[in-house]
């Protein structure tokens, strides 16, 4: 709890006019009365400075005999002479500042207004204050469970001004611990900071010189105490967690990775995957700067399994690239040798033959693989020029060869319209005779254009192939073999029916009706056969 600054400069001076006034000025001490500083390095700062001496007060509370004050004696002895000095103690240098010469009391009246306590801070000082006592000497004592104990001395004051200094010191402990307790349930207070406060609070509330409910603030500082174990629980559960989820991160970072570097050199795509290794990378060191920190020895596995994944893949490339350097420069090599050739066919005018080699160019171009892409397309610019070069040269002449052979191909269309009135054939002696006439013709007439030699030549090869269906058939009828066969075998069928039809005569007269169906279907079945027999023999006879 904090108060206004020029309230408390007053209040030194109007502790410091009131021991003057009561006769006092040649060992007027000048009491500092401290006020709670909101920052608990202020605190620190003022627990250094209450550390009580040996053998005497504590140290902000020793009476000091300014020498400024000094000139004014005669005068305060004159105004009490009947009063006897009394001992005070040996005073010490204090590094805090006080006024230079004491003021009048009636200069304090006017010039210090009344001081206004906060009601708050009056109901709680009235309370600690309950816990205190001043002995006619000026020792204030404080109250506690293990009995009373002397806090300091306050010599040449009231009882209440002595007490008010230190139960303002116990209102400073007490806002200490209350705004410990608030900060504990901010989930950014760092566990550091925590047992750090713990340590120092705990350490101040010992045996503070100061009055008030000692016992109960100690007892509210356990129950901190207990607050703050649980506070420094979660936290280490929620940085667990966070560790966790990095280590899982991390680890998920290495698997692809490790992914990308056990790929197939074959079938990998090397620039997309060297940018997903990069980005990877990028992702690790982002985690690595601003994610929560893992223990050392998990990192620098994982590390470990991250660098081999990426010195494994950069391996393979440069070792994939080599090789596809040396396969390129021997493709490269083939093909040029291929180039050479088809360069030296071009000006060829042998068609057939020269057409044969550049289709066997054409499948060792295939065969000998691929370049870079640069020296590829070069080659086969060159390749392609050279066939392209002969292929039109041939074409250039066939073209003035087909324009000759137009009468040609006008005879053999004239020739194909009789040999196709021979089909279907009906006299096999014509038929032959006038087809052997047609293909002296055929002969004799000449080469056609090369794009309907197909056509016509088709034409006639269906002609002579069903004159020839024709005489095979006549063959197959006349053989003296076929025949034979023929009449063998229905001369077995005609037995066999014979027998077939006793059987069924048989059967019938003993009225056995399942041996009549039997030999019934038998006798049909063999009937049918004869039949199909009998005229097989009949077209071999003619």
């Amino acid at each position: 709890m904090t108060e206004n600054p020029a309230a408390q400069e007053r209040e030194r001076d109007e502790v410091a006019e009131s021991i003057v006034a009561e006769g006092d000025a040649p060992q007027a001490a000048t009491a500092e009365v401290e006020a709670p500083q909101p920052t608990e390095a202020a605190a620190e700062a003022e627990t250094t400075s209450e550390a009580p001496a040996a053998d005497a007060a504590p140290a902000d509370e020793v009476v000091e005999e300014p020498a400024a004050e000094a000139a004014d004696e005669p005068a305060a002895e004159a105004a009490a002479p009947s009063a006897s000095p009394t001992p005070r103690p040996v005073p010490r240098p204090m590094p805090r500042p006080r006024p230079a010469a004491a003021p009048t009391p009636a200069a304090v009246a006017a010039e210090a207004p009344a001081r206004v306590v906060p009601p708050a801070d009056a109901a709680e000082a009235a309370h600690a204050a309950t816990f205190g006592r001043v002995d006619e000497e000026g020792s204030v004592y404080v109250r506690e469970a293990s009995g009373e104990r002397v806090v300091g001395q306050f010599p040449g004051a009231t009882p209440d001004e002595a007490l008010a200094l230190y139960v303002r010191r116990y209102l400073d402990l007490l806002a200490k611990v209350v705004l410990f307790e608030t900060r504990l349930t901010a989930r950014d207070l760092a566990i550091k900071e925590i047992d750090q406060t713990l340590a120092r609070l705990t350490e101040e509330l010992a045996a503070p010189a100061a009055v008030g409910d000692l016992d109960g603030l100690r007892a509210r500082m356990d129950g901190l105490r207990t607050l703050a174990a649980e506070r420094r629980a979660a936290a280490e559960a929620e940085r667990a967690a966070a560790r966790e989820a990095a280590v899982a991160a991390r680890t998920h970072i290495v698997e692809q990775a490790e992914k990308i570097a056990s790929t197939d050199p074959e079938r990998i795509q090397w620039r997309p995957a060297g940018e997903q290794l990069r980005l990877l990378l990028e992702q690790w060191k982002d985690a690595q700067r601003s994610g929560p920190r893992i223990d050392r020895p998990t990192e620098e596995a994982l590390w470990k399994r991250f660098s081999h994944a990426r010195t494994t893949f950069d391996r393979e490339r440069r070792h994939f690239f080599a090789e596809l350097e040396s396969r390129n420069a021997g493709a490269k090599q083939a093909k040029e040798a291929l180039v050479l050739e088809a360069e030296k066919l071009s000006t060829s005018t042998d068609w057939g033959h020269t057409a044969g080699a550049y289709r066997d160019l054409m499948t060792r171009w295939k065969a000998a693989g691929r370049a870079s892409r640069a020296d590829d397309d070069a080659l086969w610019a060159r390749f392609r020029a050279a066939q392209d070069a002969f292929f039109a040269a041939r074409d250039a002449e066939s073209a003035a060869t087909d324009s000759e052979y137009q009468a040609n191909l006008e005879v053999k269309e004239a020739i194909l319209v009789e040999a196709e009135r021979l089909v279907p054939v009906t006299d096999l002696a014509s038929a032959k005779s006038t087809l052997r006439t047609l293909q002296d013709r055929w002969e004799a007439a000449g080469k056609v254009p090369r794009g309907d030699v197909q056509r016509v030549e088709g034409r006639m090869r269906a002609v002579e192939t069903a004159v020839r269906d024709a005489e095979q058939a006549v063959w197959r009828r006349s053989n003296p073999e076929t025949r034979a066969r023929a009449e063998g075998a229905a001369a077995q069928l005609e037995s066999a029916i014979a027998a077939l039809e006793a059987d069924l005569a048989s059967a019938q007269a003993k009225g056995d009706k399942r041996k009549v169906e039997e030999a019934q279907a038998a006798l049909d079945a063999r009937r049918a056969w004869l039949e199909q027999v009998q005229r097989a023999a009949q077209d071999a006879r003619g």
